[in-house]
This record gives C-alpha cells, structure tokens and sequence, in this order.
C-alpha cells in the first residue's frame, strides 16, 4: 500500500480523470489480494469509479484520443434536467425589458439573485449565478438608468396597443397589406462624421470635417419609411427639402405604385400604423387631407392607427428597419445622396428583410394650410375606439 501511495503521489499531478481511473485499476491488477482496498484508501476513488475503470482496462473500450469521458457523459446541465429553465426566466423578465431597439441587446433591472427566487418558488432548482448565465445567453445585461422615455403614459396606452394588434392581425389574415411608416432621423451629407466604426488599414481612418455645419450645396437627407409588416420588406425615400406630411403620403404613394400594387393586386383596402406627432401626427390637418388624396388616386380605403404618444421607439419601422440601417451606414461618411441611397439598398438581415430606396427631388413647402372647407370634404370616419387615434379614410 505504501509502495502505491507513492507512486500515486508521484504521478497524479499529470493524470486526467480517465488516465487516473485506468492506473488505479491497473494498479489493483497487479496488486493482488486486497489491492482492490488499498487503492480505493490511496486515491480516494470511489468503489464505482473503479471498478469502471477495471471494465474499461479489461475490454479496452475506452471513449478514444482526446476524449476524457464518453459523448454525453458527464453532470448534465440545468437546462437539459429542466427544459422549461429558460423559458421561465424570459416570462419573468419580459414584461420589464426595455431599451434602444436600434441595440440587438436587452437588459432588465430586476437583479438575478431576485430572479432565482421567484423561479425557486415556482419549482426550479436555480442559482442566481446559474440565472445570470441564461440572461447572458439571452443577451441581455444589467444597465444603468437611460433615457428612453418620452412623455407622460397616457392611461389607454395599453388599450391601444391591443387595438393596433388587433387591427394589424385582421388585415394581414385578410391578405391586406398592413405598413409601419415614420420618418428616420435627417442626416447632412457631406464628409461629416457618422458615429461607429468600420475595418481600416491601421493609422488610417477616413478625415471628416470637425465642425457639422450644413453643406448648403449638398443639403441634407430626409429619410422616410414604409415596412411591409407581412412580407418584411420596406421602401425608403430619401427627400431633399422638408419633412412634411405631403412628402409622408407622397413616400407611401411611391410604395403603392412600385411595391404594394403588385403584391396585392387584389386589396380595397390599407392599414397604416403611425407615430402620433411629426409629419404622420394624429392632428395634422394636411396628413389627413393627403391621405383622402391618395385614397381617390389609388381606390384603396386607407385605415389609420396611431400609436400613442410617447411611444415612437415601439413603432414596428423603428426596429424592423430603421435600426439596421443605421447599424449599416455607422463609421461611413455620407458624402452624396447616391450613397445614402446605396447603403439604403444595400441593408439585408438573417430574417430577409430587403429594402428598395430612391431619391424624392420634389420640393414639399412648409405651412401649407387645409381650410375648414377642404377638412369637412375629406370622407373620415371615426372608430369606435379613440376615434382622435384611429379612423378610416374613404375614397370620394
């Protein structure tokens, strides 16, 4: 026994799990009687460890080269004894997620220790450092505070929400088009700095100007969008003078005729779903009006819900389009329109999503009234349910 422990001591520093349990087997072999005992005393080895390690010696069935245990041997993790691991731990924290959705990254405030106990309590054997690792597989981390929010909540918020869902799954059920639209943040063109980064020889990063005072020849870029909700697509035109709500129904009437038309050769009918403020706002005057224009020109009735105010960030374009966009064009210059119209085009994802983009060289004046007269004209019929949010517009 002593003659063992010696040379165990010796050797067992550059032994692995399996080399260890294939040398005290061999050991008890040529030990003979009560060797079985000894090197159980010597090694610490369990009774089962080694007599595994006597079958494996003895058949030389062992799981190969480079291999300490065989495929699917070992403890097994968490999430293999309990499948529904980390499904419960996203119905926990998906009601508080929040952030920037041009951010592929989520995070929660609740911490993980607060986590594991409300999974312990629904019947999960979990450590708060085990929850940790399934969030970081999840890809969300802790934050400090942001300001994301943009006013104050108004009570039907989530009532509208519903409503939009709603309204959104009929028509696409239907085979009726259904689109997201916004305006996307004006961009200067010109050699301006764009913030990211991109792959360079070292030392040479492209020179943009200091100072982003507008280049009065180039102008600047007014992106505007349309999603396709159901075929995840979109279609962007860039303006060159105004964000106004003609140039927004002008943007959408540009898709119909070169997109939407086709794809739904059949449909009477239009949903749009919009932000409430900016060009596309709930009470714009001359949206509305532009909006009876298109439903004339194309025949389609056009219904329109709003999302409510405050929450633009939740609008489907902001994170089904906008936000790839940018993650394309970050740490590039956008010298010309042709560019931005480029890297427009150019934006694909894993999910498919194409986008066509042209340039809108019209001229979209500001301050255009709509009179009373023209108001009481346009055929705008209220729903039942925040008619100031949602309403249908008809064809004269």
């Amino acid at each position: 026994m002593e003659a063992i422990c010696q040379r165990y001591s010796v050797i067992k520093g550059m032994l692995d799990e399996r080399a260890r349990r294939l040398w005290a087997a061999a050991e008890v072999t040529t030990a003979g009687r009560g060797g079985f005992t000894a090197v159980r005393r010597v090694t610490g080895m369990s009774a089962k460890t080694l007599a595994r390690g006597l079958r494996e010696l003895e058949s030389r069935d062992t799981p190969g080269p480079g291999r300490v245990r065989r495929p699917g041997g070992g403890r097994k993790s968490a999430k293999a004894l309990d499948p529904t691991l980390a499904g419960a731990v996203e119905q926990l924290v998906e009601p508080v997620t929040r952030g920037d959705p041009e951010s592929r990254l989520r995070w929660t405030s609740k911490s993980t220790r607060k986590l594991a106990s409300e999974l312990r309590a629904r019947g999960h054997q979990v450590s708060h450092t085990l929850v940790a690792t399934l969030l970081h597989e999840a890809e969300y981390s802790l934050q400090s505070n942001s300001k994301v929010r943009e006013g104050i909540h108004h009570p039907d918020r989530n009532a509208q929400f519903e409503h939009i869902n709603q309204r959104v799954t009929a028509q696409i059920q239907q085979g009726l088009p259904a689109i997201s639209v916004d305006t996307k943040k004006k961009e200067l063109v010109g050699d301006f700095k764009n913030g990211g980064r991109e792959w360079r020889p070292q030392g040479q990063p492209e020179e943009v100007r200091v100072h982003d005072f507008m280049d009065k020849t180039l102008g600047k870029a007014i992106p505007y969008g349309v999603y396709d909700m159901t075929r995840n697509v979109g279609w962007v035109s860039v303006g060159i003078t105004s964000d106004t709500a003609s140039f927004a129904v002008a943007s959408i009437g540009r898709w119909w005729r070169r997109m939407g038309k086709s794809t739904y050769p059949q449909a009477r009918s239009l949903l749009i779903t919009a932000d409430s403020g900016g060009s596309n706002g709930a009470r714009v005057r001359l949206w509305k009006w532009e909006l009876q224009r298109l439903a004339n020109q194309t025949g389609l009735t056009i219904h329109v819900c709003h999302l409510p105010p405050g929450t633009s960030k939740w609008n489907k374009i902001e994170h089904r389009l906008f936000s790839f966009i940018s993650q394309n064009w970050r740490g590039k210059p956008l010298l010309t329109h042709a560019t931005i119209i480029n890297l427009i085009a150019g934006t694909r994802t894993t999910t498919g999503l194409k986008i066509r983009c042209e340039l809108d060289r019209h001229d979209y004046p500001k301050k255009v009234k709509v009179t009373d007269d023209q108001m009481h004209a346009i055929r705008l019929e209220p729903d039942s349910f925040h008619g100031d949010w949602n309403y249908t517009i008809s064809p004269t």
